[in-house]
């Protein structure tokens, strides 16, 4: 080999050490805070810091005994569960009707449904806001759920695209030509085929309005709260070791949902092969 080669492979060889050492500490920086958080949530010691004095479940304990994040808690999950279901609703119906039919004005509905993803939510929170102050309406559990559909709509309409435009029309168009309505059709042949994206969808929405904290500010109506504006409520007072446990439970739901979401619509995908 050539002293030039020999060079360029040394420099490749380096090269690649670079991108494995960067991309380990980009991981650490996404990872870390979330492991210690957990880790810190056994911790028996009542300050939330290290060295841990031992392993306990009694910020667990005293969590399910918190009126205030009991409340925060079903706050959360109705509203989530509502807005899950919503979206879906609306969801399926403005992506088949973007993806299948023609119609006036079809790529300014697609952008218009598809821009509250686009907008900042602080920009949107206040907007929203300062939208029912002009018309003169308190805030209300109505516009917090309101709001929450509106961001977590797009992506209700986008995951459900992206599936259909994987579905080839011959199916529908064998089930019209044999008899079968329209109606008939979409709950026969294409809402099976499109489960696994609604599944997916209606556990990404749930996470989302779960997980929301920037709109839920603006929103809520006075004297509620919900899970993420708890916990930045009680970050005020002080940091309490109830906050990691709390933070854990948080971290359980929004990303173990999503995996659930994943694992399922891949097995509901395999089934329909």
């Amino acid at each position: 080999m050539r002293p030039g080669e020999q060079a360029e492979d040394a420099s490749g060889v380096w090269g690649w050490r670079a991108v494995k050492i960067v991309t380990v500490l980009v991981y650490i920086f996404m990872f870390a805070p979330i492991l210690v958080t957990v880790i810190l949530s056994f911790n028996a010691s009542m300050f939330g810091g290290f060295p841990m004095t031992g392993l306990s479940l009694q910020w667990y304990g005293k969590l399910f005994h918190n009126e205030s994040v009991l409340r925060a808690f079903k706050t959360s999950i109705w509203i989530a569960l509502l807005t899950a279901a919503i979206c879906t609703v609306i969801g399926v119906m403005a992506a088949i009707a973007i993806t299948r039919y023609e119609f006036r004005g079809k790529q300014w509905m697609n952008t218009l449904v598809i821009l509250p993803a686009l907008v900042p939510e602080t920009i949107l929170g206040v907007g929203l806001l300062l939208l029912m102050k002009w018309a003169n309406q308190p805030r209300t559990y109505l516009l917090l759920v309101l709001g929450h559909i509106m961001l977590a709509l797009p992506f209700v309409v986008l995951v459900v695209q992206a599936r259909l435009i994987g579905i080839k029309r011959v199916y529908e168009e064998a089930a019209l030509s044999l008899g079968a309505n329209r109606f008939n059709t979409f709950r026969q042949v294409t809402l099976p085929l499109l489960m696994p994206a609604i599944v997916a969808a209606v556990l990404l929405v749930f996470t989302i309005s779960f997980d929301n904290i920037t709109a839920s500010l603006f929103w809520r109506p006075p004297g509620v709260e919900t899970m993420p504006t708890q916990i930045l409520a009680m970050l005020k007072i002080s940091i309490s070791p109830e906050i990691n446990a709390l933070g854990t439970l948080m971290i359980l739901i929004t990303v173990g949902l999503p995996l659930l979401g994943g694992a399922i619509a891949r097995i509901l995908s395999g089934n329909r092969q």
